[in-house]
């Protein structure tokens, strides 16, 4: 196909208008000028295109030439995309550090995977095998963590002509397939448009936790594998952080990271702490399971757009080999402001607060490609994408309207308050405001896998922060001393559910991960508490004794025990809290 040119009429910031591209198509890739700048077509009207750019569009004027591609934005997907570093259009950004230095040069252009390195290729199926679309033909070992499997492409059927085990690059031929149409020849790269889901056979419901190992989130609100959540919250509240913590300790299997906007030390924070860090359930540096797209407040705007859809591609291609992935987006508000930008420059009619009125459909596309699916293939794979964003608010105005389109579409709401946060508890999630409909889907595996009273000591712990709020109420008018004696220890075991339980310190290394065995001990330690301070009044206990056993500093700093020392410890403190509350009304 004969590549088309046109010439540029109008120029206005990162949005470029050319004409004389009548056979063109929307979302089609276009090199822009002698510069060789990446766009992407947006808008067609006849023969003229407007063009989306993805690079510093300064020193461009009317006249210059505009190449079509003939292709849309896509993504290379192969071996080497794990502990990969890319930019919203997954350029690799060590590599053009090498090219092109610490500030990215215009109209550089490199492919996202090495294509010089050989990967140790394992075939997994032999000559002679019928195959299908998804079918897994070899491994490639990517990291010590991450085992690379080659699935054959899209709408590709037939029988494997030829396959050999051996090292290869990723244009290398590995696998030939007989199909009707001609023989198909399989190697370890990929390309997919980031605009279109990959596909798959059918979406299943549900039913397991993402383990995030903080226990606010486990505990009250959690996420399933394959859901959506979003974390909303005002400037300095601990968006970011609570994003961190989940890529450093959710138990999925591959991590995708996209900072969309956001500032750029926040990245470097995550550059320089990744490789440290050591994953618990692996022992590896967490790199080796993570793949960082970093599209930072000083880039482009219009790349912003499409790092998002760049991340959550990349998590379908690995959901495809059978893996549970988690992507980050930090933040969907910066996304939606580079969409406001854009959907300006090309005069579009605009919605509320300026926004695009196809905000909430974008939005809804993006999530939607979340989901816990069987993939495609001959066997019986599933693998989940499970994604979870933040959202930035002006002035943490929960009204607006990036906040409430998102709403409408996830089923996770980990609302942040600016008041906890100030108070240094971390994570300063509002146990009142926020919620999780993933609640009751999720009983079951609890049930089997933590304890049969799980959902009822977590009714139970809500139901008495619920009352504190209540009584807080009472409290601010009329004092603490108009509360009866059972109020008062239910203020106290409040007082440790939030201090002890529900606050977790982020950079302490015992604290900033608690397992789902700790957090039903501590959990139910603190509520056998509650329950024997009651039968100590009822036994004409004096309050102040109960309320000021030494064990309740013991519980205070139960949340440091190692996870080793679980059991036994806790054992303990629970021994020494019901002998201390029993001499509370033996004495009288």
């Amino acid at each position: 196909m004969e590549k088309e040119v046109g010439r540029i009429v109008k120029v206005s910031g990162p949005l470029i208008v050319a004409e004389g591209l009548k056979n063109c198509r929307m979302f089609d890739v276009v090199r822009v000028s002698d510069k060789n700048l990446i766009g992407e077509i947006i808008e067609l009207r006849g023969d003229r295109a407007s063009i989306q750019v993805y690079e510093e569009t300064s020193g461009l004027g009317p006249g210059e030439k505009v190449e079509s591609t003939g292709m849309p934005l896509s993504v290379e997907l192969g071996p080497g995309i794990i502990e990969g570093i890319y930019d919203g259009i997954q350029r690799p950004l060590v590599g053009l550090v090498k090219a092109a230095g610490n500030r990215i040069t215009r109209g550089v252009s490199m492919p996202a995977l090495d294509h010089q390195k050989k990967w140790e290729f394992k075939a997994t199926m032999q000559k002679g095998d019928k195959v299908v679309a998804g079918d897994i033909v070899g491994v490639v070992q990517e990291t010590k963590v991450v085992e690379h499997r080659i699935m054959v492409p899209f709408n590709v059927e037939g029988e494997i002509k030829d396959i050999k085990s051996g090292e290869f690059t990723i244009d290398d031929v590995v696998c030939t397939v007989a199909t009707q149409k001609g023989d198909v020849k399989i190697t370890m790269c990929q390309k997919w448009p980031v605009k279109r889901g990959r596909p798959y056979k059918s979406k299943i419901n549900p039913t397991v936790p993402l383990v995030s190992g903080q226990r606010t989130i486990d505990t009250f609100f959690p996420v399933a594998k394959g859901g959506a959540a979003c974390i909303p919250g005002p400037f300095g509240s601990g968006k970011t952080v609570v994003q961190h913590q989940l890529a450093k300790w959710s138990d999925a299997d591959i991590i995708v990271y996209v900072g969309c906007g956001e500032r750029g030390n926040e990245m470097t924070d995550v550059l320089n702490e990744f490789p440290e860090l050591i994953d618990p359930k692996t022992g590896e540096p967490l790199m080796k399971r993570t793949v960082l797209i970093a599209n930072t407040s000083d880039m482009p705007v219009a790349a912003r757009e499409a790092s998002m859809y760049t991340g959550i591609t990349i998590a379908e291609y690995f959901r495809d080999m059978g893996y549970n992935v988690a992507i980050m987006a930090d933040s969907s508000s910066r996304w939606a402001e580079a969409l406001r930008e854009m959907s300006g420059r090309l005069e579009e009619m605009p919605g509320e607060e300026g926004y695009p009125a196809y905000l909430s459909s974008r939005l809804a596309g993006y999530y939607e490609r979340a989901g816990i699916v069987k993939t495609l293939g001959s066997d019986e794979r599933t693998g989940s994408v499970t994604a979870i964003s933040a959202v930035s608010p002006p002035g943490g105005d929960l009204s607006e309207p990036v906040t409430q389109a998102t709403l409408r579409i996830v089923k996770v709401f980990w609302g942040l308050s600016s008041s906890l946060a100030y108070k240094r508890h971390f994570p300063a999630i509002d146990w009142i405001q926020s919620y999780s409909l993933y609640l009751d889907k999720l009983n079951d595996w609890y049930r089997d896998h933590i304890n049969s009273e799980w959902a009822e000591l977590r009714t139970e712990a809500m139901a008495i922060l619920q009352e504190e709020s209540s009584l807080n109420e009472i409290v601010r008018l009329v004092g603490i001393d108009a509360l009866s004696d059972k109020d008062r220890v239910l203020m106290e075991t409040a007082k440790s559910l939030r201090e002890d339980y529900l606050q977790q310190d982020a950079f302490d290394e015992v604290d900033t991960y608690a397992s789902m065995h700790k957090q039903y001990k501590m959990l139910k330690l603190i509520l056998n508490c509650h329950h024997e301070s009651l039968i100590a009044l009822d036994n004409d206990a004096d309050l102040n004794d109960v309320i000021s056993i030494k064990a309740k500093e013991a519980i205070g700093r139960a949340k440091y025990v190692t996870e080793d020392e679980v059991d036994q410890k806790y054992a303990q403190i629970e021994k020494e809290m019901k002998q201390q509350l029993a001499d509370t009304y033996k004495d009288e």
